[in-house]
C-alpha cells in the first residue's frame, strides 16, 4: 500500500510518515525544496517534487497512490484567503482522481474554526464563509458524494513536541523579546492540545478506518487555560507574567493576539471511542517544561 502525503517534511507530516512506515506502508512525499526532498529521501520516502499549486503534479501523484493524507498548507496569516484558495484547489484536484475509488483522502484542518467559546465536537459541521479555510473543509466533505472516502482531521491550536515551530515557540520568543509572558484578561480562555506523535497516529487510523464524511478530533487535552501557558512560559524564561486587555494584547502580540485570546475547548470523545485512539504523550505544560522549549529561544 502506497500513501501520498503532502506536507511530508513538516513538523506533523514527518511524524505521520514515520507512523505510516512503521505500519508497513510505502510513502510518497511532496517536496517543494531541495532540502525537503533530501530530508524525505533520508527517511526512505519516494519524493514527488512540486507544491500545492502544481495541480497536475498532485493528480499524477494521487494516481500512483492508494490514498492521500493532505497535511500541507500555506501558513501565511497575512494571506489567509490565498492560502485557503490554494488548499481548496488542491483538495478538489486530488479528489477528482480519487472519485469512485473509495480510496481515502484525509484532510487536515483545525478545531479553532469550530464554535469559539463553546465545546467543539466532531458532530459540528464546517460552515461555508465562517472562515477562509472553512470553505475548503466544506468542499472536501462534499467529495464523499463522488465516492471519495474523505475525512477531516481537526488539529488543536498547539500540536506540541520536539521540533515544534508553531504558536507556542512564537509566543515564547515574543515573551523573551518583550520581557514578560502575557495573557488576555483573566486568561481563562482554553487551548486544546495534542502531542504530535498522537496526532500522527490518528491520521493513520483515519486513512485506514474513517468512513466518508467523518470528522475526527486530534485532541488530547480538551482545554488548557491560556493563563497556565503564560505562567509556564514565565517560569521557563524567569520572566514576569501579566494580564493585558485585548487592545493592549494587539499592540504587544500583533496578529497573535487573536489566537492568544481564542477560547476553543474541544472534545475528542467520539474520535477516541470510534477509532480506539488512546493518546499517551505528555501534556502541553509538561512537554513545554521537559522538551527543550526554553533552550532554543
Amino acid at each position: 500500500m502506497r500513501i501520498f502525503v503532502t506536507g511530508a517534511s513538516g513538523f506533523i507530516g514527518s511524524a505521520i510518515v514515520k507512523k505510516l512506515q512503521a505500519r508497513g506502508y510505502q510513502v510518497q512525499g511532496l517536496a517543494r525544496s531541495e532540502a525537503s526532498a533530501e530530508k524525505l529521501q533520508q527517511q526512505g520516502v519516494q519524493v514527488i517534487r512540486g507544491d500545492l499549486q502544481d495541480l497536475d503534479g498532485l493528480r499524477k501523484a494521487v494516481e500512483q497512490s492508494d490514498g492521500v493524507i493532505h497535511a500541507g498548507y500555506i501558513h501565511d496569516f497575512s494571506r489567509m484567503d490565498h492560502a485557503a484558495d490554494v488548499d481548496q484547489r488542491a483538495i478538489l484536484a486530488m479528489g477528482d482522481v480519487l472519485a469512485g475509488s473509495d480510496r481515502p483522502l484525509i484532510v487536515t484542518t483545525g478545531t479553532a474554526l469550530v464554535s469559539p467559546g463553546h465545546l467543539a465536537t466532531e458532530q459540528i459541521l464546517p460552515a461555508a464563509g465562517a472562515h477562509p479555510r472553512s470553505n475548503s473543509n466544506v468542499a472536501a466533505l462534499a467529495l464523499a458524494d463522488s465516492g471519495v472516502r474523505v475525512a477531516l482531521v481537526r488539529l488543536p491550536p498547539t500540536v506540541h513536541g520536539v521540533g515544534d515551530h508553531g504558536f507556542i515557540p512564537m509566543i515564547i520568543n515574543m515573551a523573551k523579546e518583550k520581557g514578560a509572558a502575557v495573557y488576555v484578561g483573566e486568561g481563562d480562555n482554553r487551548w486544546p492540545a495534542v502531542h504530535r506523535d498522537d496526532a500522527a497516529e490518528l491520521f493513520c487510523l483515519a486513512a485506514e478506518k474513517a468512513e466518508p464524511g467523518a470528522i475526527l478530533h486530534a485532541v488530547q487535552e480538551e482545554g488548557v487555560p491560556f493563563r497556565q501557558i503564560a505562567e509556564t512560559i514565565g517560569a521557563g524564561l524567569s520572566l514576569p507574567v501579566k494580564s493585558l486587555t485585548l487592545e493592549e494584547a494587539k499592540a504587544w502580540l500583533g496578529w497573535m493576539a487573536f489566537f492568544a485570546s481564542t477560547d476553543n475547548p474541544s472534545s475528542s470523545a467520539w474520535t477516541r471511542q470510534t477509532f480506539n485512539w488512546q493518546p499517551s504523550g505528555p501534556g502541553l505544560l509538561q512537554d513545554m517544561r521537559e522538551s527543550g522549549y526554553f533552550h532554543k529561544v
